[in-house]
Formats: structure tokens, C-alpha cells, sequence
């Protein structure tokens, strides 16, 4: 079956094969509208809109700008894009969306973890987006475009303002960062995915619960930001399921132990190699490349986990 969905990389930070964004042309000659799903940063608008150029449409046709979460490398870009492409509207999680409007705190706190000068190499300007100009999706909303009925449906344990969208015409869900990491790197072997366990929302339980509610649409592709298209759904909800709970050990076995607050990030990080370590081996991908294409990842997992121990540890200190 052909992918009615166009696929662009976004060159996040540079490099190839990182991060995507989409493009859904319309499947209804009678209605000539497009949608994108995420924006990537600032640096990525321009190959949005070449890519809109290239596939024969205009910005004016672009009737809906959707963004999975609030987070710089999915959604970075969406206030130029808009600027761009004055009929869209933004779709966003109702928490998501205030963010989008005054995405103040969001550029102030990965100023903070990044420094001035990273930050804007990485992101470069954050526009805002007009409250006017921003739907709210609720669970399970649904909003129609160029013939397609895309569905709302919230997915925690990422980030607790995630939510993907079903494209019934793609038979397809835009899963954002709810289903994994999927980099066409790592796909020689077979499918090969990890989960995303970066601060500040990690939560196991949920995350376990979004895989099984995107594998419950029973489609017949998932498009996950981190990269392109797949097929193998029910393989990659298995290794994700088993990367999670070996990630959700780490977790507990921190706060079972009572890993001091000083020695807790090396602890995650020794934690998630190893989960790492034995994924990759399983799959053949035991290889000087793969590390480098997981080393972000890897850190933004501890960091993650880390977090989730210290936000453990600070609900019973004020309980």
C-alpha cells in the first residue's frame, strides 16, 4: 500500500535522519486543503514550506498545522510556520496550547539547560502563535482536511501534554514521541525502536498505556516524529514495552536503595546504557554508529529517570 503521506526531514540540528515532519495532501480534488504535522524548529520552516512548493501547493492551502507537544524539536517552528501560512490553524493538547500562545517558560527553561548560545544554534527564534488562531484537541476530538478525518487522542507518559492524531485515510497514526525513536540508522536489522524517557513527564504506567492504545487503532502504519513510516507495529510495541519496564526498574530500584541525591544521575545513566546495551546486541546494532546515533538519547533517558526519583522523593518530603 502507498504511503499517502509525504515525509520530510527536518535536518534537526544539522543532521539527517534525526527528526520529521509531515505533509497529508488532500485525497478529495473538491477539497484542495493540506495539513502538516510538526514543525521541527525555526531552521526546519523553510524545508516545510520547499516541500510544500515541490508537492505542488501553496502556504494559503494549508488548512491545519498540528504539533504532538509542546517541545522545542517537534514544535519550535510552528509560530513562523503559521506566520507562513495564514489560513492554518494550530492543533494542540489543551496543554500544550497556552504554551504555544506564550511559549515564555518553555524558551526560558531550555535556555537554562542548554545556555544562550546552544539554544539558539539548536531552536533559534520561538514565535508565538495567536490565541485566535489555536483549536484545542480534546480526547478523541476529530477535525477533517483534504478529504481525511483526523483523530484526536491523548497519550501520557512522555509528556502529559502528548497527544497523536489518526489519519484515517493513511490508515496511520503521527505518534510523535509516544511510540518510540525509530531512526532509519538503526532499521537494517529489522524494526528497532527505544522509548523516550526525557524529563520531565516520564511516567511507565502511561507510557505502556499510550503503546497499547496506538496499537489498539489497529492501523496499518505508525509515523513516529523520530523517523518516518513503519509497519511493524506489534515487533516495536514489544521491545518498547520491554525497554520501558527495564526503565521503570531503574526507577524503583533507585528509590528502593536510596541512591544519594550526588550519585543518583550516574546510576540512571549506568541504568539506561545497560537497557541500551542489551537492545542493540539483540538486534545485531552493537556498533560504534549506533551508540553515537543513541548517545543524546541515552542521556535525556537518565535525566529523565533522574527526575522521576527526585520528583518521587520530593512528594514524600511535602506529603
Amino acid at each position: 500500500m502507498n504511503d499517502p503521506v509525504i515525509t520530510i526531514d527536518t535536518h534537526y540540528g544539522g543532521q539527517p535522519g534525526v527528526a520529521a515532519a509531515y505533509l497529508l495532501p488532500p485525497v478529495d480534488p473538491a477539497q484542495p486543503e493540506v495539513a502538516f504535522v510538526e514543525t521541527n524548529t525555526s531552521f526546519a520552516v523553510p524545508r516545510l514550506l520547499q516541500a510544500l512548493h515541490d508537492a505542488g501547493y501553496h502556504p494559503e492551502q494549508v488548512r491545519y498545522i498540528a504539533i504532538t507537544h509542546i517541545h522545542l524539536d517537534h514544535a519550535g517552528g510552528a509560530g513562523q510556520l503559521m506566520a507562513a501560512c495564514p489560513n492554518a490553524t494550530l492543533l494542540a493538547h489543551p496543554k500544550a496550547a497556552p504554551h504555544a500562545v506564550d511559549p515564555s517558560r518553555i524558551v526560558a527553561g531550555a535556555t537554562a539547560v542548554y545556555g544562550a548560545e546552544t539554544f539558539a544554534s539548536l531552536y533559534g527564534e520561538i514565535v508565538p502563535v495567536d490565541a485566535s488562531r489555536v483549536r484545542v484537541m480534546e480526547h478523541t476530538d476529530t477535525v477533517t482536511c483534504g478529504g481525511r478525518t483526523l483523530t484526536a487522542w491523548h497519550t501520557r507518559g512522555h509528556a502529559n501534554h502528548h497527544l497523536v492524531l489518526h489519519d484515517d485515510v493513511g490508515d496511520t497514526v503521527f505518534t510523535g514521541d509516544s511510540f518510540g525513536l525509530m531512526y532509519p540508522a538503526l532499521q537494517g536489522h529489522g524494526p528497532f525502536g527505544v522509548p523516550s524517557t526525557s524529563p520531565t513527564d516520564f511516567d511507565a504506567e502511561a507510557a505502556h498505556a499510550s503503546i497499547d492504545r496506538i496499537v489498539s487503532l489497529g492501523t496499518a502504519r505508525v509515523h513516529p516524529t523520530h523517523f518516518g513510516p513503519h509497519t511493524a507495529i506489534a515487533e516495536l510495541a514489544d521491545q518498547l514495552h520491554r525497554l520501558l519496564d527495564a526503565h521503570a526498574m531503574i526507577v524503583e530500584r533507585a528509590d528502593r536503595d536510596g541512591v544519594p541525591d550526588e550519585a543518583l544521575d550516574a546510576m540512571c545513566r549506568e541504568g539506561v546504557r545497560g537497557a541500551f546495551t542489551a537492545a542493540v546486541t539483540a538486534a545485531g546494532l552493537d556498533t560504534p554508529a549506533a551508540w553515537d546515533q543513541l548517545a543524546l538519547d541515552l542521556d535525556l533517558n537518565a535525566q529523565g529517570l533522574a527526575f522521576a526519583v527526585r520528583k518521587r522523593r520530593f512528594k514524600r518530603a511535602g506529603a
